[in-house]
């Protein structure tokens, strides 16, 4: 084991490049994909050894379907796949894993297989894994503030008795606390739609190497900028 002297609670990971990984080495960008995937794995047991006690994953956001209806179909196939066959060695490591977002857009399967994962792993207790799935920030937000008005509607609460924690505790990740520390690989500085109530206050770091090549070497240095940061909450 190799626990960082320094570790974030709760890390959250844009994992962006890999098609542009694909293409410089001149393979198709499925391939990438499915590198990509493989990484994701590894950098779950990397969390692991470092101490984290929280990941999170933008896997597959709400803007993803507008891709071709083959990368779409391919993508499916890989959720597919990972749900089925990476699901007990997780479980056998204490993962505990849990999708966020609207699943209602994936196949059946899919959301059957995602729905039994959580009930499988709901007791782990090493490393809880998020994976956002169809997910988008603001669309987070609209359906937190659709469910605060209802709760209204309902007098379970005055309009001035709401605050930032009521509508917390309606977002996808009411139950997990929000990330100290952004990753987001391939040079990309921007934040795509991703946890945007959560993020408010994290710490970001942008690594220049696609996903792919996303290293426990650049894990480590990440973890070590983070760790030199003074994190002021606004202070």
């Amino acid at each position: 084991m190799s626990r960082h002297p320094f570790p974030p609670i709760h890390v959250a990971f844009i994992m962006d490049g890999n098609r542009r990984w694909a293409s410089a080495r001149n393979m198709p960008k499925m391939l990438g994909h499915r590198r990509g995937i493989d990484r994701l794995k590894e950098v779950i047991n990397i969390a692991i050894e470092f101490g984290i006690r929280y990941v999170t994953f933008f896997v597959f956001s709400t803007e993803n379907w507008n891709r071709s209806r083959e990368e779409v179909s391919y993508l499916m196939g890989l959720f597919r796949d990972a749900l089925r066959n990476t699901l007990q060695e997780q479980h056998e490591k204490g993962v505990r894993v849990r999708t966020i977002g609207d699943m209602s857009g994936f196949p059946e399967d899919i959301q059957r297989l995602s729905v039994e994962a959580e009930e499988k792993t709901c007791r782990n207790t090493t490393l809880y894994a998020q994976f956002a799935l169809n997910y988008g920030g603001r669309g987070e937000i609209v359906r937190a503030m659709r469910s605060v008005v209802q709760e209204v509607q309902n007098g379970k609460y005055r309009p001035e008795d709401i605050t930032e924690e009521t509508i917390a505790t309606h977002l996808f990740t009411a139950d997990v606390p929000d990330p100290d520390l952004l990753i987001r690989t391939s040079g990309e500085l921007r934040l795509s739609n991703f946890l945007l109530w959560q993020l408010a206050y994290t710490e970001f770091v942008f690594i220049d190497k696609h996903w792919p090549d996303f290293s426990r070497e650049e894990f480590q240095h990440a973890l070590d900028i983070y760790a030199k940061r003074q994190r002021r909450h606004g202070l």
